[in-house]
Parts: C-alpha cells; structure tokens; sequence
C-alpha cells in the first residue's frame, strides 16, 4: 500500500526516544515512520513530498485551556486596551482612555439598527486606575440602547442605564457581584457569572453555547491553523443536546482544521445532571471531537480583583475576591465527578482556591483511590512551592497562563501582588524541578491564540514594559515547545495519540519557516506558520 513521505529541513518530533529526524511517512491520517530517507525505504512505495523541503515540522501544537468563544466575540466589537488581530488579519487599534472607548462605541452603534443592543468586549479596567468605566460613561454613548462591555478576563462586564433597567438590576443591588456606587445605586459593573448571567438570560444570548455552532467553530479552526494549532479546547462548554449535535457535524468535517476537546461547564447541572450529559455525549465521540473533561470555576481574576488570595491578600489593600459558588459545594462537585471516574480542569487563579481544590481533591481521592486521575489545575497563577509539593505528591496537573506574564505582569508587580508574589507568576520551572506534569496555554479569547507566542512568555518572562518577572522560574526553548505540543496532550488524556510525532499517532503537525531553537529568543514568537496537517490533510496559510 502506497503512503507519503514528507521531506524537511528538520523534524522535532517531541519524541525523546527519536527527538530529530527529516523525513515523516503518513498513511491512513496517521504516522507510519519518522526518521530519515534511508531508514523509511522499508515501508513500501511511496510518494516523496519535498514541499516543506526547507521548512521545520513539529507536532501540531495543542491548546490545553482555550475557548470557542474566540470564534464569537469578533461578531461584536473589540474593545481591548492591545492592538489585536481579527479572524481576517484586520488589526484593531488598543484603546487606552476611556474617551477612546466612548468614541469606539459610539461609531459601532451606526450602523445597528435602534434599540438593537451594543455588545463590546475585550476592555480592561485595571489600565484605567483614574477613571473607572460605569454606567455613566456608557450612557454617554447611548442612554437608550442597552450596551453590555465584556472585561477581558470574562469574569466581569460593564451596563449601561437601559441594559440595567431591562435586566431589572436597578432594585437588586443586594445580588453579589453587583457593584454599587457610594449611595447604593448599581453603577454598571457586574463581577462574575451569577451577576453576567442575569444580562445573557435577559438578552437570551448564551455565549458560551454559542461555541458549539457550525460558524462560530470553523472562524475558531481557521485562526488556529493560522498559528499551528491542530488540537483546541474548549474549555467551558454547557454540552447541550443541540450544541454536541453541532460539534460533531462540523468537527467531523474534512475541511474542519481542528481536534476539539470540550469541557462540559459544571456549574451549569447538578452533579447527577452533568455526569448524566459528559456521559452521553461520549457516545458521539471521534478522532476529531474528544469528550470526557469537566470544566470548573471556583475564583475570578487577580487584575479583576474577584481572584481568591490568602493573606496578606492584595497588595493595593483591595478587598478579597468571590467565589464562583460556595467553598463546600465546590469541594462536593469534585468529589462527585472524581466519583465517578471523570477528569476535572479546575479554575484556580488566586492561591487561596489552589488551597480549596488540593484539600478537596485529596479527600476526593481518601474516599475514592485513582490512580492516573490527571485533574489539572488551570491558572493557578501564584500557587507556591508547599501547594506545588503537594500537587506533585497527589498527582495533579498544572496548566499555567504563561501569557499572563505579558500582558498583566506590571499591574501584579505594581498593585495586586507586589514584588515578591509576582516573582512566582506562572511558577513552571519550580513545577518542572518537581516532576510535575505541566503545560501552558493562552485562554484566548483572554489573550490571543499563539502558541509560540505562550512559548516565549515561558521563556523570557518578559512584561508589556520590558520588565523580566522570575527569572529563576524561566524555562528553555526546547522545554517550553513541550509545554504546547506533548505536555498539554497529557493533560487531555491524548497523549497517545497527539502531541509527538511517532509511529500510531494521528498525522497532526505544524510546519514552520524556521527552527524555534535557533532564531533569537524575541523572534520566537514571530515564526512564521506554512501550514497545518490534521490527520494527513495539509492546510496551508497565506
């Protein structure tokens, strides 16, 4: 039977047993050989494909902590304070004063037609210390139409007047995360989902359902084939009957550039509820559509001050964060689903949710011994080195948000943590000394789908001012492209089928115009992506 044989200038093959090679036989949407010329002649005829020629070819990168809400939010305005590039290689200018985000707003609502509401998202307060974003500021843009700006981190958002009103928010000032101004009126800003949810459900708009849809999962596929990324999570997903049925018509798909593991959202069901739907949804399973991870969310965001800290608590002397539910129902969602038998990717920003979830999953684990449980910890941005030695003696993963490090590194060292604390962002060499099993990731649409951009924030630890935060938790090169490829495939339990390039693996690969160990470390992240394979089918890049 005939196969291919691609030639490269350079395979990295993430397999420590064959860590190089120049040739790679695919047959079937699977590896059949990796090696040279020479040492693939054995494996019958064959058609030689020297296209890549001159071209490095790693392992697909995978995306252990992402959300198909990528694929939705450039429906609505982007609203963020970094320049970012759209789906259609547009770039939208950073708005960085609120006078900027007014004039940005009011231009979308010209072409919407009356009363119809204005979505925004990507805005982040912390940049903004002096003047903080209220209802105030949004009615000056538009005291009629409802007008909803998502934050950055997704945790919180800001209304305006008519989105309060409409949502009957006015008269509910008592509801945590309702934000209040000095006399008790709610001055826009909601923090965290019970507060979001009463906007979605009064608009009937599920985001995060949205995810699942045929057009939003494609717009998803093709901005991660831009960057090399042949596996995507989707990492807080409500599973519901229509959104699986959609997932698995367009995952299916030949021309659908992706692998897609998602997370069924677990605060959305009971327990019996959510184990009942992970369960069933498995039945529709494929070699491109993965399910079986649990997705839950216990604290906020550190620069959305709605994290959990443990003392001294923020350095600012702000007040601690919330809970996304109450600690002993979290404790109990853990050991319901660790019961029976599923993987769980736990939200953990602030040190003290790290503390809840070791305690309950290791009283998950007196109760119900599993060895091999792989429940990973997501974020855990400052977790410390007694927390790590913990993780480490229970058998818990760790997935940090290396690109944290850029994009909020100077506000941690300069409000919410402080020196010390924001030396240990992201502890992934600490963790590594420890033996235990790392990855790293985006959560785009928090910040921008590019793994070799995540792979540099490893590496260099570089701030947006240039500062360097930790240097003694920094990482290789050669480690950090573990941490998108191998490493993150075992955090989703696939590593035996992705994440290295040997025989029996899925035909997944990324193909770069240059070696990411011999370019500067600062070009990292510029490396140019030809092309993708998913199980054998090229795609290639503009």
């Amino acid at each position: 039977m005939s196969h291919c044989i691609y030639a490269a200038r350079r395979i990295l093959t993430m397999n420590p047993s064959q860590p190089e090679a120049t040739h790679v036989a695919v047959r079937d949407g699977k590896i059949l050989g990796v090696g040279s010329l020479e040492t693939l002649a054995d494996l019958g005829d064959y058609e030689l494909d020297e296209r890549f020629a001159d071209k490095v070819i790693l392992p697909g990168f995978v995306e252990g902590h992402s959300h198909a809400l990528e694929g939705v939010l450039w429906e609505y305005a982007y609203a963020g304070y970094f320049p970012r590039t759209d789906p259609t290689g547009e770039t939208w200018p950073g708005l960085t004063d609120i006078d900027a985000l007014q004039r940005h707003l009011a231009a979308q609502t010209v072409s919407l037609p009356a009363g119809e509401p204005l979505i925004a998202w990507g805005f982040d307060p912390i940049y903004f210390p002096i003047r903080r974003l209220t209802r105030d500021e949004l009615d000056g843009v538009d005291r009629e139409r409802p007008i909803v700006v998502l934050h950055a981190n997704l945790h919180m958002m800001t209304v305006n007047s008519a989105m309060l009103a409409r949502a009957d928010l006015e008269t509910q000032a008592d509801i945590e995360g309702v934000m209040t101004f000095e006399d008790g009126r709610p001055n826009g800003e909601l923090r965290e989902m019970a507060a979001m949810f009463a906007i979605f459900d009064t608009l009937g708009i599920d985001l995060f359902d949205r995810g699942s849809e045929s057009a939003t999962l494609e717009r998803y596929a093709r901005i991660a084939q831009r960057h090399g990324v042949t596996t995507l999570t989707d990492l807080y997903n409500p599973l519901s009957d229509a959104g699986v049925a959609s997932m698995r018509d367009t995952c299916n798909r030949d021309d659908v550039p992706m692998r897609l593991v998602p997370a069924m959202s677990a605060l959305t069901y009971t327990p019996e509820e959510g184990i009942e739907r992970v369960l069933d949804a498995a039945g529709q399973a494929s070699d491109k559509l993965h399910f079986g991870l649990v997705k839950l969310m216990t604290d906020g965001s550190i620069q959305g001050y709605t994290a959990r800290l443990n003392w001294p608590g923020y350095h600012d002397g702000a007040p601690n964060g919330m809970w996304n539910a109450e600690p002993e129902r979290l404790t109990e969602i853990v050991q319901r689903y660790h019961q029976a038998g599923l993987q769980l990717h736990i939200h953990t920003n602030g040190d003290e949710a790290v503390d809840l979830m070791l305690d309950a999953i290791e009283s998950a684990l007196e109760l119900w011994p599993r060895p091999d449980h792989r429940h990973t910890l997501q974020h855990c941005q400052i977790i410390n080195q007694a927390q790590m030695k913990r993780a480490a003696r229970l058998g818990v993963c760790l997935n940090m948000f290396a690109n944290h490090i850029y994009y909020w590194g100077d506000i941690h060292r300069q409000r919410t943590l402080g020196y010390e604390r924001s030396q240990r962002l992201e502890p992934l060499a600490s963790a590594d000394r420890l033996g235990i099993p790392i990855a790293a990731h985006c959560d785009a649409p928090v910040t921008p789908l590019a793994p070799l951009f995540t792979a540099w924030c490893a590496v260099a630890r570089r701030t947006a001012s240039g500062e360097v935060l930790g240097p003694m938790e920094s990482l290789s090169v050669e480690r950090a492209l573990k941490l998108i490829t191998l490493d993150a495939a075992y955090t989703l339990r696939l590593d035996g089928h992705l994440g290295s390039l040997e025989v029996g693996k899925f035909a997944d690969m990324a193909i770069l115009d240059e070696d990411p160990r011999e370019v500067a470390v600062d070009q990292l992240p510029k490396i140019g992506v030809a092309a993708t394979m998913v199980g054998g089918r090229l795609f290639a890049n503009d």
